[in-house]
């Protein structure tokens, strides 16, 4: 593994996962969630991240998704937070508007060390495929509380559910590329605290 890359396990009574990430990848995905469509979303998010993320999650999806996707945020976030190590010499920042179709996403974070998120999805179709879109909420908070990010969502507007949550997973790829990479011109912590 690179200096930049962490593998975690995490079981509970609901979900068994393994998950290792690599934030310095070229968008290589190799992901079982049992949910289909999480799996199209955590696969572009990879992709448009360039991160390498291969993951494997054996949970209650007889009972829903709730458990599933709330664990795998979790677990992605923790995962984050020992690959990005450190954070010195990073951008820190990473904002991105994304256009997918007639729908249009804002993701903007802060690789802080303090843990918030503030999410506007919209109105969406209680369902896409087996995913339920109140979930999609579950994941970011899970992620951004585990990984500690400061992390504002919105869905500008737009008609298609499909097409939302989409280009939220894509913002979201893009915004964290920005935020992990290195920049040539910090040295140390981007912070005047001296940490994140």
């Amino acid at each position: 593994m690179s200096a930049r890359a962490a593998a975690v396990e995490r079981r509970t009574a609901e979900t068994g996962i393994r998950l290792a990430i690599n934030l310095d990848g070229t968008g290589e995905a190799d992901i079982h969630t049992g949910i289909g469509f999480f799996d199209h979303m955590l696969t572009l998010l990879t992709a448009h991240g360039l991160l390498d993320l291969a993951l494997v999650c054996d949970g209650d999806i007889e009972v829903d998704g709730h458990h599933s996707v709330e664990d795998i945020g979790i677990a992605l976030g923790d995962a984050f937070k020992k690959a990005i190590g450190d954070k010195k010499g990073i951008r820190r920042y990473g904002t991105f508007y994304l256009p997918m179709d007639e729908a249009l996403a804002f993701v903007s974070l802060d690789i802080s060390g303090r843990p918030y998120l503030v999410y506007e999805g919209g109105e969406m179709a209680p369902m896409i495929g087996g995913f339920d879109t109140e979930l999609v909420e579950e994941f970011l908070r899970a992620f951004a509380v585990h990984a500690g990010l400061t992390l504002h969502v919105r869905v500008l507007y737009g008609r298609n559910s499909h097409h939302k949550v989409e280009a939220i997973f894509k913002a979201l790829g893009h915004a964290l590329r920005i935020a992990v990479e290195h920049d040539p011109k910090v040295t140390g912590v981007p912070s005047t605290k001296g940490m994140l």
